[in-house]
């Protein structure tokens, strides 16, 4: 019998910024951001005449003081490019904490990787985040999930990547995403279906603060555990919009102390200050009060 998926992972996501290989000083300067996660980007941001000087960059970077407190991913070329295997035997070797498979459209795409990364006897911690960008992934974003459910598919986190998307659609980049919308909330049913997490595509006008606010806000009512980020400047603001503000913490502790009465015991409804608050709601506020928690506990970048 299939068991209930969990609500959320306990992964701080809120705020994953991408880093071109590339780039060295960047690489260095991630040390300093208080980014939960960095995507090492050997795709999109590295040029083809450039990828083997990014994965060199790569192996010096680990070979350095490690990112402390934040996920460590890998973004690789498509298997089918002729950048993909030297780019996964760079995976295989310095074992980050996932690798992010760009324009993933099948469930396939997950799977042959895990079964390559199991051939390789790579440790299961090193796991699997997927780009959906194209719209044979938004059509099969539930079946893409799904792999997630099977202990060898690896496969934690999916992140939605606009650009190619708007490109391979023709949608316009216009405020609100209003015709983007319906694809967003695929994402989101498939990834909660599941038990996986999901991120808001980037914001590519990094100088629009305002707009950015506006898209992170929207991206957390959502659903979206955090967004991918192009620049060190929307750290702030995602960090803020995807972490509990202290009147939900708030909230989360009044439903935990209402539960906790005596007089709760046994009872899946209770009545809180005029409020129906079911069992479920418990479940709920104990998992955003542990985050609440992981996110006190970061040191400070």
């Amino acid at each position: 019998m299939n068991q209930t998926p969990p609500l959320c992972s306990f992964n701080l996501r809120r705020s994953v910024l991408s880093v071109p290989a590339i780039n060295l000083r960047a690489l260095e300067k991630s040390h300093s951001l208080d980014c939960d996660a960095v995507i090492l980007d050997l795709e999109d941001s590295v040029a083809p005449e450039k990828k083997a000087e990014a994965r060199e960059n790569l192996r010096r970077f680990f070979a350095g003081p490690p990112l402390e407190g934040k996920e460590r991913i890998i973004r690789i070329n498509s298997l089918s490019s002729e950048f993909g295997a030297a780019d996964l035997d760079l995976v295989t070797a310095l074992l980050p904490d996932a690798v992010l498979l760009p324009k993933v459209d099948d469930p396939r795409d997950v799977t042959d990787i895990s079964d390559l990364l199991a051939d390789a006897d790579v440790p299961e911690e090193l796991r699997i985040w997927a780009m959906i960008e194209t719209p044979r992934g938004v059509l099969n974003v539930g079946a893409i999930a799904e792999t997630g459910r099977t202990p060898a598919s690896r496969l934690d986190c999916l992140v939605v990547g606009l650009n190619d998307l708007r490109k391979e659609t023709g949608v316009l980049p216009q405020p609100g995403r209003s015709f983007l919308v319906p694809w967003l909330m695929q994402v989101i049913l498939a990834v909660k279906a599941y038990g996986l997490d999901a991120l808001d595509s980037v914001f590519n006008d990094f100088q629009d603060a305002e707009g950015f606010d506006v898209e992170c806000g929207q991206g957390r009512a959502m659903g979206f555990a955090g967004k991918m980020l192009i620049h060190p400047g929307q750290i702030a603001a995602a960090n803020r919009h995807f972490g509990p503000s202290a009147e939900e913490i708030a909230e989360a502790q009044a439903i935990i102390s209402a539960f906790a009465d005596p007089a709760a015991e046994g009872l899946n409804v209770i009545n809180a200050d005029g409020r129906m608050i079911e069992r479920l709601h418990l479940v709920q506020a104990e998992a955003l009060v542990h985050k609440a928690r992981l996110i006190s506990a970061r040191k400070p970048a």
